[in-house]
């Protein structure tokens, strides 16, 4: 009697177990009852309870259980519970980064210059263009509507000094701690025909597709600061665009009519780098794209603009409106393909937005810049090279002989698709500045490492 009531306890265990699976096991749980009951193991009374209890679990069980727990997505992997899909993905890179730097002295002085400057060879382990990120999509269907929220966690690898937040400069001592840079907090909703609203903080119109289809995101590019690195580098950053950054915004797109959309909204005003300033109307920015296929050719091409006035805070300090746009097309054919980027602008800075975009009396210096893409796939072997210059000119009646004329860069890289998520990366890079009188700085980098995305 014993020997039976401690059967009885483990085929409870164990059919209460496969009921939990879910209803992809049901008929097998049905049948494991059956045949317990067969040979006397359960009573006819614990074979009904058992059954019934079972039904009730499997039906009260929300969708994660239904053998939906972990499932694949386009990007990342995620899981179901009810109506809402939460979507998980990211990405951590590291890279081995020898820079060759210029020899120090007051000819290699470049107000603005990005080629790395001191005499001595640095090398570091190190963040590229990305650090680490982590995103979570929570996206679901309510009153027709398609509405997710959106987070973006960026963390890097190495130590920062917190004296300007998460991508501060590196800080390569003991004890000292990493950044978490929150890019993104979004919410965003839409439907068929209406398309889709974004309300929060995440990458901007103006300059986007620049750095999302630069080559060098997957790796290093000019490696600013590399003796004592931050949680990224420069990529092509101020090598040919300006960088887009993440800003609060409000955010307009419309549905895709043939592979035609059109984006527009309002940003949250950035103040000119160094100064304080009382902004009362919003940034401006737009893009229209479009993506297109015939055949084994592909297109892409893109149009942006970009607008604010800055006012100053005290009388006196800069008062002026920048303004600038950008265009760019990527064409494919089979294996290769090949990218053309322009911008231009007047008083929208240089490297960043809005940085070195005037004199200090508010008055605007203009910019622009271009760079060129070309990429080959072999099998897993992708061979790319760009070059890329980024100009900037002296305000009206200014005179500053060490400002920035010309910051301009190649790269070489060779990328191996070690598996689906692994990327090994090698890169050469040759990074010059110029400055507005006859100062000039040049700097070349290696850089080796690796890349995971999920």
């Amino acid at each position: 009697m014993r020997l039976r009531n401690v059967l009885r306890l483990g085929a409870c265990g164990l059919a209460l177990g496969l009921g939990l699976v879910g209803s992809a096991s049901a008929d097998t749980t049905d049948e494991l009852l059956k045949q317990l009951k067969a040979k006397g193991i359960l009573t006819e009374q614990e074979f009904q309870a058992l059954s019934a209890r079972r039904a009730e679990e499997v039906k009260a069980a929300p969708a994660a259980a239904s053998g939906k727990v972990l499932e694949a997505a386009d990007t990342g992997v995620g899981f179901k519970v009810g109506a809402v899909n939460v979507q998980i993905s990211g990405s951590v890179n590291g890279f081995y980064v020898s820079d060759n730097a210029d020899k120090p002295g007051a000819t290699k002085n470049v107000v603005g210059g990005l080629a790395s400057v001191g005499g001595n060879d640095t090398s570091s382990v190190r963040n590229g263009l990305l650090p680490g990120f982590l995103k979570f999509d929570v996206t679901t269907q309510q009153a027709g509507w398609d509405v997710g929220a959106h987070f973006g966690m960026y963390p890097g690898i190495n130590s920062v000094s917190w004296a300007g937040g998460a991508n501060s400069g590196g800080s390569p001592t003991a004890l000292s701690t990493s950044g978490i840079d929150f890019r993104q907090t979004f919410l965003t909703f839409g439907k068929k025909g209406f398309g889709e609203i974004k309300i929060g903080r995440d990458i901007g119109l103006f300059g986007a597709d620049a750095i999302l289809s630069d080559v060098t995101l997957l790796g290093v590019g000019t490696a600013a600061g590399n003796a004592t690195p931050s949680n990224t580098s420069l990529g092509r950053i101020g090598l040919g665009y300006i960088y887009t950054d993440f800003q609060p915004q409000i955010t307009y797109t419309t549905p895709d009519m043939n592979g035609f959309k059109l984006s527009a909204g309002i940003f949250q005003p950035l103040a000119t780098a160094g100064q304080n300033e009382l902004n009362d109307t919003p940034g401006f920015q737009a893009k229209a794209s479009y993506e297109g296929k015939a055949g084994a050719v592909t297109t892409k091409l893109w149009a942006g603009l970009l607008t604010q006035d800055h006012d100053p805070a005290v009388a006196g300090g800069p008062d002026y409106k920048g303004s600038g746009y950008d265009v760019g097309a990527k064409v494919g054919f089979g294996n290769a393909s090949l990218l053309g980027y322009y911008y231009t602008g007047e008083g929208i800075g240089t490297t960043g937005l809005f940085i070195l975009s005037a004199d200090a009396r508010g008055n605007k210096r203009d910019s622009d810049g271009f760079y060129i893409q070309g990429s080959y796939v072999i099998d897993k072997l992708t061979l790319a090279a760009s070059y890329g210059e980024s100009h900037l000119d002296l305000a009206k009646g200014e005179v500053n002989p060490t400002l920035l004329d010309t910051n301009k860069s190649w790269v070489g890289t060779v990328h191996y698709g070690l598996t689906d998520w692994v990327t090994l990366v090698g890169e050469y890079i040759n990074t010059k500045a110029e400055a507005q009188g006859s100062n000039k700085a040049s700097s070349d980098t290696v850089a080796l490492g690796a890349i995971l995305f999920f």
